[in-house]
Formats: C-alpha cells, sequence, structure tokens
C-alpha cells in the first residue's frame, strides 16, 4: 500500500489546543488511514509546557510512534513561523514500513570515556531521521555508529534547537518529554530521497591538501596553507568582495576528486605564525578544500534545484517531505520569510512538509553522513 501523509500547523496560544488543531489537519490527509509515525515540532512560548503539547497530538492521532523536539522557529505548508509561536504536526500511515524509535544517549564506562547506547537495532535500520540534543551531546560520533552499523543508509534531521525556560532541552519520544540525548526513528521498507543543500557560492578553484599534522592544515598546494587562500583571496572579483560580509567558510571534499560534494564550515582558525589553518572537522592529507561564502541567491537556486532533482528521480509527486533548515537563514539571511519552506510547496507541487530551524543540520555528503552549519537537508518521502 502506499505511504501517506499529512501535515498541519497552529499558531494558537494555548499548547494543548494549538497541538490538537495542527495534529486533526494532518490526519485529515490520511484518509482515516491509521497513525504510524508522528513528528511534532514546537517553537516560542509553547516551550513553556512542553507536556501539553506532547499530550495534544498523542489525543488526537494516538499514533503508533512519535519523535520530535522544540526548536527556535517551525515551519509547515510553505511557511516558517519566525517569531512567533507554533506547533507543526507531521503524521504518516506506512502500512508496508518496518519502524522503530529510539533515545540515544551517553554513558559512562570503567575506564571514564563515553559509549552510546539505545542504538537501534542493527537488521531493521532504514533511513533514519535523528533529532539530537543542543549542546553536550557527541552527534558527530552518534552519525558514525549509525553509518557503520547500516553502511548507505541515509541519516537526515537537525539539532533541536530550542530551550524550556530553565534552559532544558526539549525533546518527544513517544508519551515522553525527555532532556538529553536524541531522539530518532529509523525507516527500513519506505523510499527516502535525501537533499542537502548548503548556502553558499564557491569561491576559487578547489586546492589540494599537501600537509596535515593532527587534523590542522600546514600546507595547500604545496604552500603554506594561509598563503594559498590568500592567493585566492587577492582573486576575488568585485562581486564576490561584497558579498562575502558573513566570511570566508572553507570546504572540505567528501569525494575522491573535486566536486560538489563539500562539507562547508567556519570560521577558520588560523595560526599566522606558521601560517596554518584550521576548521571544526579534521582534515586528511590528500583531500581538496575549496572556500565558499554565503549567498542567498546561490543558497535560493541551489535548495530549488537539488529538489526538483529528487522530485524528477521519484517520477511524480512525493508523498511529503521534512524539511531541517538553519536558524542562521530565513528573512535577515533571504531578505523576506519562507524562502526555504516556500521552496518545498513550489518546486514538490504542494505535498505535505513540516520541520524546524535548527541548531545543526545532519545530512548525507558522499555517503557519509555530517552536521553541517547554515545548510537546508530534507527527507522526501516516495509515495
Amino acid at each position: 500500500m502506499a505511504m501517506r501523509i499529512g501535515s498541519g500547523v497552529s499558531a494558537g496560544a494555548d499548547s494543548r489546543v494549538a497541538a490538537i488543531e495542527a495534529a486533526t489537519d494532518a490526519r485529515q490527509r490520511l484518509d482515516g488511514a491509521p497513525v504510524d509515525l508522528a513528528m511534532v515540532f514546537s517553537s516560542g512560548s509553547h516551550l513553556a509546557d512542553p507536556q501539553a503539547t506532547l499530550d495534544g497530538v498523542l489525543e488526537a492521532l494516538d499514533p503508533a510512534a512519535l519523535i520530535g523536539c522544540a526548536s527556535a522557529a517551525v515551519l509547515s505548508c510553505g511557511q516558517d513561523y519566525e517569531g512567533r509561536s507554533a506547533v507543526t504536526v507531521w503524521a504518516a500511515s506506512a502500512p508496508d514500513a518496518d519502524l522503530e524509535t529510539f533515545h540515544l544517549r551517553t554513558s559512562e564506562t570503567a575506564d571514564g570515556s563515553l559509549r552510546l547506547v539505545g542504538l537501534p537495532d542493527p537488521a531493521r535500520i532504514g533511513a533514519t531521521v535523528l533529532l539530537p540534543q543542543p549542546g553536550p551531546f557527541p552527534v558527530q560520533a552518534a552519525l558514525d555508529a549509525l553509518t557503520a552499523t547500516a553502511p548507505g543508509r541515509p541519516v537526515l534531521g537537525g539539532i533541536a534547537s530550542g530551550l524550556s525556560p530553565e534552559g532544558l532541552p526539549i525533546l518527544f519520544h513517544a508519551d515522553q518529554v525527555l532532556s538529553d540525548g536524541a531522539v530518532g526513528v529509523t525507516l527500513d521498507g519506505v523510499d527516502v530521497l535525501p537533499c542537502v543543500s548548503q548556502g553558499v557560492a564557491a569561491v576559487g578553484p578547489p586546492l589540494e591538501v599537501t600537509g596535515v599534522e593532527n587534523g590542522i592544515i600546514l600546507t595547500i598546494d604545496g604552500r603554506p596553507a594561509l598563503e594559498s587562500l590568500r592567493r585566492v583571496i587577492d582573486g576575488l572579483t568585485g562581486y564576490e568582495r561584497a558579498t562575502r560580509g558573513g566570511g570566508l567558510l572553507l570546504g572540505v571534499s567528501h569525494a575522491s576528486e573535486p566536486g560538489h560534494d563539500y562539507l562547508v564550515q567556519g570560521p577558520l582558525q588560523v595560526d599566522h605564525r606558521v601560517g596554518s589553518v584550521a576548521i571544526t572537522t579534521a582534515v586528511r592529507e590528500g583531500a581538496f578544500v575549496q572556500l565558499h561564502r554565503r549567498d542567498a541567491r546561490a543558497a535560493a537556486s541551489d535548495l530549488r534545484e537539488q529538489l526538483a532533482l529528487r522530485s524528477e528521480a521519484l517520477g511524480g509527486s512525493p508523498a511529503g517531505a521534512l524539511l531541517f533548515t538553519c536558524n542562521g537563514r530565513g528573512s535577515r539571511f533571504f531578505g523576506s520569510p519562507h524562502s526555504d519552506a516556500a521552496a518545498i510547496e513550489e518546486t514538490l507541487g504542494g505535498i505535505a512538509t513540516a520541520g524546524f530551524f535548527a541548531a545543526g543540520e545532519i545530512g548525507p555528503i558522499a555517503g557519509a553522513n555530517l552536521v553541517h552549519e547554515f545548510t537546508a537537508t530534507a527527507a522526501v518521502f516516495a509515495s
């Protein structure tokens, strides 16, 4: 049977009522089919009473499985809700899918190191949606563990960006409100196309890393790393200079040859004494790097192009999508609201969509599941 997905959103003031309204709208698109999986994202004043939000969704949907989180802002149905209190609910009927939700957390071992507990059953891992807490949780280690367990399976999601009035993370799992770790769901038997769109434009040519020490880049193309990058910067066009106000970022290719599969991170950490540069991720010798700049026009067009490719690959209208966009994108970056949400609405034909503004976006690059910055990642579900 075909997968059916519905979504709804409410900007009502009462947390339980808003959740019921959003969930009811989502359920209407399922044509009476049972809800196998629900996701809920909340923002604003609803962060003060997450249990009421969760209770409203459970009352309206009675889902077999549920995950979600609090955020700085939610998005749904072609619109984002920046600076507003809102609840969005995504509901799916997936009779042919094998679904398993999980709660990842860390546990200290006898030697004082940390290990992950709560990983899903390896035999059931398909495409995965992961929603980690903000703050001290080893997100990349969790992604590496999921990838090692099920190579080639995409992990998508976002780091929760909302906190309770007490400063605690808010995660939803089944009928519980949690404040630690990461919640997720793995979906086997469901076709999910991942989409990763980085809000940047490349600056200059790809360069090869020729010297590394402890993950720090010492030389690029045989010269001190900083000297090589300065040569690129000195050659910027007038437009590139005018639009690099957000600083330059460094992209590291995760492919064997230079191309479009760059993990873009910033800011650069520079040691002027030795001419080395470093980013958050350790870089290996032989990797290709390329400077990038934040660019609203490139970000908007790239997301639409990436979504159009997924729609073409499916050969028909998708059942629905999830969207996780950086909390640095939005109206301040694009100059107007709704850019990323509208891209899905217009490119994929008004399908059921929900998501939120994240504190870090999760998606695959060249087969590696990674945490991104200033990116929009989407999970597009086949009918």
